[in-house]
């Protein structure tokens, strides 16, 4: 049994005073508020909701803050991708999992309790199988149940090289894959996270140039009902080669020859034109954002504006995993509108709206619609749930929306103080239970991959 109480906590319905919150086995009993703490309660200032990162490479944290060297032409996400490349022709099983480990516990310290992780690193160096196929997959469950994250894993299919069916790169063939072979991995993957609380399966076709239609439509009837994820649309070279291709922007072909519905996630979508804001927003599909990756990368900005405006679903992910800050992800989010826009807050919902407000309710919507997990502090749920600290500087006399926006805007990650994810506290004082040994098997790690 686990009860916790707070001041102030955010609930569905809003702000509320004197919190109780009672959970078994990791889910929640029972929400009672202005209410006097009782001696077996522990007691806290505010309570919010997980956030839910709803797209992570985890094995990118790796490099991060490797590829900030300028090229003899300029950078793109295409070089990058070369040097990714690099990095990954050179990871074995336990490396995988121990860089896995510290990535999932470094969201876990900024306030992510659960990740979708799309997983396309699937075959032993120089692209041998594995005797057995899940053998990555396992280890990506294995480092969320060293953290406790709560993990959709989504194996993703990757065949090809380019559209049209293009043959893959050498580079490339630790990800690609037969019908056959891609099927046992999705099996295998949904036996390794059936030990873990909430975990799920998915299933995530890489992007359009990387499967045919006919793989595509084979994927989707593979996912049995599940959640499908995707990138699109990330850069306009993308763009360009798909309608050299079909003759349709990529979006565009999607909607054509798919029947977008709630279970997608559309993974950036940045290049997307009025139209396909319209069809993608009827389709309650989910644009899964990755701010401060797309930052990175030079991708673009999605217009967001836009989107919201047709009531459009949006969640946000770490993708590359290059900084791990759920509130630098919104912030960027923001501030991208702004200089885009030459205004300031541009993605509130309404006037006197809080901006911060606006974005976390919609990341928790739709991260919830995409990774099978509950929207929020409420009964039967999960136990996911962030207490911030008012000890912070940034935090002193805010109230309410305010306590969003100043963690949002001001704090960052420093303010999250503990984390309990399934009901277990995992973050205490802003640092993971098993940081330490986390960390130094990392380092062990990344001293022999980058010797």
């Amino acid at each position: 049994m686990t009860s916790l109480w707070f001041e102030s906590a955010l609930l569905p319905d809003g702000w509320a005073n004197r919190v109780r919150v009672t959970a078994a086995n990791g889910r929640i009993e029972r929400i009672t508020t202005e209410v006097d703490p009782s001696e077996t309660d522990e007691r806290l200032k505010v309570g919010i909701p997980g956030v839910p990162n709803l797209h992570s490479h985890a094995f990118q944290r790796g490099i991060a803050g490797l590829t900030e060297r300028r090229g003899p032409e300029g950078d793109s996400f295409w070089t990058w991708r070369e040097l990714m490349y690099q990095f990954v022709e050179r990871i074995d099983p336990d490396e995988l999992e121990a860089i896995a480990s510290l990535a999932y516990a470094q969201m876990l310290e900024c306030g992510f309790t659960q990740v979708g992780e799309f997983h396309y690193l699937h075959h032993d160096r120089g692209g041998i199988p594995f005797a057995d196929p899940g053998e990555l997959a396992a280890r990506i469950a294995a480092a969320a149940a060293n953290t406790g994250i709560g993990l959709t894993l989504l194996p993703a299919f990757y065949a090809h090289g380019g559209f049209g069916g293009a043959e893959p790169q050498k580079r490339q063939r630790r990800f690609i894959n037969s019908r056959d072979r891609f099927a046992d991995i999705v099996d295998a993957s949904r036996k390794a996270v059936k030990a873990l609380p909430g975990g799920t399966v998915g299933v995530a076709p890489h992007s359009l140039r990387a499967v045919t239609p006919e793989e595509l439509t084979w994927l989707i009837e593979l996912s049995r009902g599940s959640v499908i994820h995707i990138h699109i649309a990330e850069q306009t070279k993308e763009v360009d080669d798909c309608i050299a291709w079909s003759g349709r922007r990529p979006v565009e072909w999607l909607l054509e020859h798919t029947a977008l519905d709630e279970r997608w996630c559309l993974v950036h979508a940045t290049h997307i034109n009025d139209a396909e804001i319209q069809a993608v927003a009827a389709s309650a599909a989910v644009v899964g954002l990755c701010p401060i990756t797309e930052a990175n990368l030079g991708d673009g900005i999605f217009p967001a504006p836009a989107f919201l405006a047709q009531a459009g679903r949006i969640g946000i992910g770490s993708d590359s995993n290059v900084l791990l800050d759920a509130a630098e992800e919104f912030r960027t989010l923001e501030y991208s509108q702004r200089l885009a826009h030459r205004g300031r807050n541009v993605l509130a919902s309404a006037a006197g709206r809080s901006t911060g407000r606006t974005l976390f309710d919609g990341a928790l919507a739709g991260g919830a619609q995409v990774l099978h997990s509950a929207r929020g502090l409420i009964a039967g749920a999960s136990l996911d749930v962030v207490s911030l600290s008012t000890e912070q500087p940034e935090l002193v006399q805010r109230r309410e929306d305010d306590i969003i926006d100043s963690w949002i805007f001001s704090g960052g990650r420093r303010v999250v103080d503990c984390v309990w994810r399934a009901g277990e506290k995992v973050v205490v004082n802003g640092r993971h239970r098993h940081r330490d040994a986390i960390v130094a098997r990392y380092r062990r790690v990344l001293k022999n991959l980058l010797s």
